[in-house]
């Protein structure tokens, strides 16, 4: 069964806007892989070793998110 888990980002006085979490990890995905064609691409403005940390940090956190969606999903009957 494919439930899509959302998270809370923001709240206001109005209500609650959420963005569904895979999303999120998608586009955290997404910078990452994006600094890295940058850097790929002969990019001199960018340090080679802090894209690299910082996609991997990215990534790490996008697996965390993915990580705890499964984790609600799995908790549901």
């Amino acid at each position: 069964m494919n439930r899509e888990v959302t998270l809370p980002l923001i709240v206001d006085n109005g209500g609650t806007l959420q963005v569904a979490a895979a999303d999120v990890s998608k586009l955290l995905r997404a910078v990452g892989g994006r600094w890295v064609r940058l850097v790929e691409d002969g990019r001199d403005d960018l340090d080679e070793d802090t894209v690299a940390t910082l996609t991997i940090e990215l990534a790490k956190l996008a697996d965390r998110i993915d990580v705890a969606c499964i984790a609600h999903s799995s908790d549901r009957p």
